[in-house]
């Protein structure tokens, strides 16, 4: 096919699916379909090497008022629609997976994104592009697995054979939040006494005294205030929250204007905690950092806190598109995951343990303690320390 020919089928395909609110990004040369070249800002042909650059969009990424949108929302909440696609590249009709708005054509692999408006109320407005690649992302995994410690002797052949990397971008929210916090209290001053105290010595009962400590409770109450910004909350549930959370930190700070371009070649879900359900988590997140400010603020060397109350001034909130390599892997009919950030290439996942190395390395341990508390005790130098505590 010559490139004007690519060129008219390209924009054929280009108008036909700007009616339905698909995207395919045909190429202007052969009419394939172009996928997003993670590290660059271009969308590539895998079959031509044409490549089209994104441009960057004027586009300000906003912060919108939380409570607006919650009031919003309140009063219109659409369910999830199932789009059925029909691929022009192959002819076969499907639907993407549940919660995805993006992805591939399971019979020919041509990339393909969906809009959202019509599925869910809040639209991504913003999203980190992949850096890590494909290659990255593979090379990262088989460290991660040599770097195990007491794995199974054959987990690494299982898990290369099963594991099958998907790049995928996730929703997330963000939220800024000016907080104030009135709280009471006790602050704990740690005081010293004299205390007499008996004890064994060369077979016979002496005494001697000791300086005791003792704490001082004093009740406090005060205010303290903190601006945050960016809190960061995972609106996804494919995956465990315990393992999202460990991908951060997430360079915010180079988010660019929402575009489907990124999306190209890659997954995409549509966020499945809601909005008012993501602050509470926010909230979670705050609640920790305002306990350690009110334990400062009380002093001291030991701190309770009795009552709390906390007010959220001004929030607003994004919603953004992150990315991720996720793959999973079984061993002994058990099924374990791990992601990938996909700007950092942080790694984190589930793992099985081999309990036979556990244990040998326990009984190891435990024999070595013994075979020096022997030698010490043999040299005389066990009993010395053991005066030496008096």
């Amino acid at each position: 096919m010559n490139a004007s020919l690519g060129a008219v089928r390209a924009k054929r395909l280009k108008k036909r699916d700007s009616n339905r609110g698909v995207d395919r990004f045909p190429c202007t040369r052969c009419g394939a379909r172009l996928k997003f070249e993670p590290g660059t800002k271009r969308l590539v042909c895998e079959y031509c090497g044409q490549e089209n650059v994104i441009e960057d969009r004027p586009d300000e990424i906003r912060e919108y008022p939380l409570h607006q949108a919650l009031e919003q929302l309140e009063k219109v909440r659409p369910a999830i629609r199932r789009r059925q696609i029909q691929c022009d590249t192959c002819g076969a009709q499907f639907r993407l997976e549940k919660n995805f708005h993006a992805g591939e054509c399971p019979f020919c692999g041509t990339p393909i994104v969906v809009g959202t408006a019509d599925s869910k109320p809040i639209e991504p407005k913003s999203l980190l592009p992949f850096l890590v690649d494909r290659q990255q992302a593979e090379r990262l995994f088989r460290m991660w697995l040599e770097g195990m410690w007491f794995a199974p002797g054959r987990l690494k052949k299982y898990a290369r054979r099963d594991a099958r990397l998907t790049g995928v971008y996730l929703p997330y929210w963000t939220f800024d939040s000016d907080t104030e916090t009135r709280y009471t209290g006790s602050r704990g001053d740690i005081y010293y006494v004299n205390q007499r105290v008996q004890f064994m010595k060369d077979g016979r009962m002496v005494s001697q005294v000791r300086r005791v400590p003792k704490i001082r409770w004093t009740p406090v109450r005060g205010r303290v205030a903190r601006f945050f910004d960016d809190v960061v909350v995972d609106a996804s549930r494919s995956l465990p929250r315990q393992i999202l959370d460990r991908l951060q930190p997430w360079d915010l700070e180079n988010m660019v204007p929402y575009d489907e371009r990124y999306l190209s070649g890659f997954g995409s879900e549509f966020y499945q905690v809601d909005l008012d359900e993501g602050f509470d988590r926010a909230k979670q997140v705050m609640g920790q950092v305002i306990h350690q400010d009110i334990a400062f603020d009380i002093g001291g060397d030991h701190q309770r806190i009795h009552q709390l109350r906390t007010r959220h001034i001004g929030t607003t909130f994004k919603h953004c598109l992150l990315p991720v390599w996720s793959a999973g892997f079984k061993y002994r009919g058990k099924t374990y995951r791990f992601v990938i950030n996909g700007r950092t290439g942080e790694i984190q996942g589930q793992r099985p343990y081999s309990y036979w190395k556990i244990t040998f390395a326990v009984i190891t341990a435990v024999l070595a303690v013994l075979g020096v508390v022997a030698v010490l005790d043999r040299s005389g130098l066990l009993q010395q320390m053991q005066y030496s505590n008096y």
